[in-house]
């Protein structure tokens, strides 16, 4: 892991991706995993799922020990060349006007809100007066 490492593209170890010749990118370096894949103790299917982007974050997530981590170095075959790696965005959900599910409007709302107790109000003082016996 010299200074004269050899740099590939995003493009060049995204060739790499079946269980035959399979590369990945972790923490900005290239591996060679193809005679690991039997032997990774999450299936081959894992490291096959990650091969043509990053993964240093998939890498991470898992939590590998420090022996994990050391045997990298027998499967580095170089540098990527960042410029090649697509800038992660972050989402962010598109503004949303105030969902309103029964489409009245807040005016009629607050109007209701006000004459609705006021209309029970009276009618309780109708009966009153109606049913009062003198």
């Amino acid at each position: 892991m010299g200074s004269d490492a050899k740099v590939f593209t995003l493009e060049d170890v995204s060739k790499h991706n079946t269980n035959k010749d399979c590369w990945l990118i972790i923490g900005g370096k290239v591996y060679d995993v193809t005679k690991f894949l039997d032997d990774h103790p999450g299936g081959d299917e894992v490291l096959l799922s990650v091969t043509g982007k990053d993964a240093t974050d998939d890498f991470e997530d898992v939590g590998h020990s420090n022996t994990a981590r050391a045997m990298m170095d027998e499967y580095y075959v170089g540098e990527i060349d960042a410029s090649t790696i697509p800038v992660k965005t972050k989402y962010t959900p598109p503004k949303q006007p105030h969902y309103n599910q029964d489409k009245t409007s807040d005016f009629i709302v607050k109007i209701l809100q006000f004459l609705v107790p006021l209309a029970i109000l009276g009618l309780a003082v109708a009966i009153r007066i109606y049913t009062k016996t003198e």
